[in-house]
């Protein structure tokens, strides 16, 4: 029994090393091609991140861009694969290769040189949110307040830019996913939530007038698809789909879906 033993744990050893040298070899093969070698295409996002991605009522993921990167897959002749990631763990996703991409909502500025990256294909901002009986109308009544905002978000690096701003604030808080942010904002734990304007007009629009958004924003930005920096051969290609989709109405039929209007700023 104890021989049997022993040699069912040596060959279980031996097929570990096989898979590991298997998993190594299709990772090697991925970053020196520039691309997926099993015709997937595998796209990092926050699943708590309506409308851009998150997960339906009916339990299946969902959302703008999660629209736009499976159409984008189909055309490229592609298996899609949403990959759910925490955010703050992003780059730890992209560079160990277990995704291709990073499309959710992904701001261009302040992050040029980190990844490579499409064209930008929508505009953006960065907003607060606050409770509409706060007494908060202008940023500048921030001063004093408890300010949250998403770990490694863009509304974290723009409030952290603006030192001013941030530094009139008691504090500035993370946390994981925005609607943990938004139900410390209900319940009083914060005063005010930093975010993209365009999850937070989401965020707000079951809320019967109770929370609001802020005329003034922090900052303005771009969104576009992310890659591991130097794999431009992936880029081009989503970047010539992209394009194809905005020449056909594609892109402004999805856009139409979610925000009842074109935000492209893409040129075909």
């Amino acid at each position: 029994m104890k021989k049997w033993n022993k040699l069912f744990a040596l060959a279980l050893a031996g097929a570990m090393v096989l898979t590991m040298a298997a998993c190594g070899s299709k990772k090697d093969t991925a970053e020196s091609s520039g691309e997926n070698d099993d015709n997937t295409f595998v796209v990092g996002f926050d699943q708590d991140f309506p409308p851009f991605g998150y997960v339906g009522d009916d339990g299946e993921f969902t959302g703008f861009d999660i629209e736009l990167a499976t159409e984008c897959a189909k055309r490229m002749g592609q298996e899609i694969v949403l990959q759910p990631i925490d955010w703050d763990a992003k780059d730890m996703e992209l560079e160990s290769g277990t995704i291709d991409c990073i499309w959710n909502g992904f701001t261009v500025n302040g992050r040029e040189d980190q990844y490579t990256w499409t064209d930008a294909y929508m505009d953006n901002s960065q907003v607060v949110v606050v409770r509409a009986d706060s007494g908060i109308k202008t940023l500048e009544d921030l001063a004093g307040k408890i300010v949250e905002v998403q770990k490694e978000s863009s509304a974290q690096s723009a409030l952290e830019e603006n030192e001013e701003l941030s530094g009139s604030f008691s504090q500035l808080l993370t946390v994981g996913e925005y609607n943990t942010a938004i139900m410390d904002l209900e319940s009083g734990a914060v005063d005010a939530v930093a975010m993209d304007v365009f999850v937070a007009k989401d965020q707000i629009a079951d809320k019967n007038g109770e929370l609001i958004i802020l005329d003034e924003q922090i900052s303005t930005e771009q969104y576009a698809v992310g890659f591991l920096k130097g794999n431009t051969k992936l880029r081009d290609e989503v970047q010539k789909t992209l394009l194809e989709m905005v020449a056909d109405g594609t892109f402004a039929e999805i856009s139409q879906k979610w925000f009842d209007t074109d935000v492209c700023i893409l040129e075909p």
